[in-house]
């Protein structure tokens, strides 16, 4: 799966590099099976995706579960390969925010 990995996140429209990175460097992990986790900011969360095919595209779409700064927080994302080892995508809160997202692959 091209997915598979750890990506750092590198922008995000919603919260500067400060914020995202302010406890660890701010990252997404999947694995092989769809499932995955990730970190930004006070944000944590366990994944559960899979890879859908549309006609110009694969994306990985993902629903998750975590926390916010210590309260229970879910959504639902997706993400799709750019070039140079690059990934972008958009995580949204359930009944609350929305951001996108661009991550590079961790070699």
């Amino acid at each position: 799966m091209d997915f598979e990995g750890i990506w750092r996140i590198k922008e995000m429209e919603m919260w500067d590099a400060e914020y995202f990175n302010m406890v660890v460097q701010a990252y997404i992990k999947i694995r092989t099976d769809g499932s995955g986790s990730f970190q930004f900011g006070l944000v944590s969360g366990d994944m559960d995706g899979k890879v859908v095919e549309y006609p110009y595209e694969s994306r990985f779409e993902f629903s998750w579960q975590g926390s916010d700064e210590c309260d229970p927080a879910s959504g639902s994302g997706w993400l799709r390969i750019r070039e140079n080892q690059k990934i972008e995508g958009e995580l949204r809160f359930f009944e609350g925010d929305d951001s996108t997202f661009i991550a590079e692959k961790v070699e």
